[in-house]
């Protein structure tokens, strides 16, 4: 077992990523066609650098917890680590099946019912529809939706759609699960029903990858916390050694 724990199942080193921020020019066509290489170097100077230099391990079982303010980078960096999203410079290395839950909603098609979410978003992250079927009943009870299910995607509240897409991607059984700020969505019942199935994930051996605001629900389910700020580590902190500490 200690063998596993110690296996590091992502990793990235000098991670770099920049955007270019277009809306910083505003100007005329005629400005365009008679001054276009100043505009074109104005354009090239005005970028974002979102990630600058990052590195980090995360080892097989471990629930890895990144914070910082909005904008530090968060999202991007899940989002690179699940290959929506390319890096600019450095390199990730990710060895599972990856499970991301980055943004509420994302696979969901609005027009059509809880239930063809349910196939259509399985699909997505790589389950047959027979596997899909196997765990229906088990994603619609988890997620608490009732006969909404048989409702169009457009209906539901912001909490039904996080409820949902939660539900699907814990039971995909990933390897790696990508967690971000899903869990500030919904009454405090179904956050505490998220975090009890998130430890019941780590302590079957699943990585984590959680993003979140709240310091203390990091701290009860974290084995380690990484704080960005603009763009660059701070810090790496250490919260527990035990991943299968018992839950409260």
């Amino acid at each position: 077992m200690t063998g596993e724990q110690q296996e590091v199942v992502i990793e990235v080193k000098n991670l770099w990523k920049t955007y270019v921020l277009y809306h910083h020019i505003v100007t005329s066509f005629k400005e365009v066609v008679l001054h276009f290489p100043r505009l074109f170097r104005k354009l090239r100077q005005s970028r974002f650098e979102v990630l600058k230099d990052v590195s980090f391990e995360v080892k097989k079982g471990e629930v890895f917890g990144i914070m910082g303010h909005n904008g530090a980078g968060k999202s991007t960096l899940l989002a690179l680590i699940a290959g929506v999203i390319k890096p600019d410079k450095g390199t990730i290395k990710v060895r599972g099946r990856i499970s991301p839950l980055l943004e509420l909603g994302a696979g969901f098609h609005p027009e059509l019912t809880g239930r063809e979410n349910i196939i259509l978003n399985g699909l997505l992250l790589g389950m047959t529809k027979k596997e899909i079927m196997e765990r229906f009943e088990e994603i619609v009870e988890f997620s608490e939706l009732g006969h909404f299910i048989e409702e169009p995607i457009r209906i539901y509240s912001s909490g039904m759609v996080a409820r949902l897409g939660f539900s699907v991607a814990v039971h995909t059984n990933p390897d790696i699960l990508l967690v971000d700020e899903v869990l500030a969505v919904g009454d405090a019942h179904f956050q505490q029903k998220c975090l009890r199935k998130m430890q019941e994930l780590r302590d079957s051996g699943v990585t984590m990858v959680f993003v979140s605001h709240s310091r203390a629900q990091m701290e009860s389910i974290c084995d380690r916390i990484m704080t960005i700020d603009h763009g660059r580590v701070v810090s790496i902190e250490q919260i527990r050694k035990n991943a299968k500490k018992a839950t409260a």
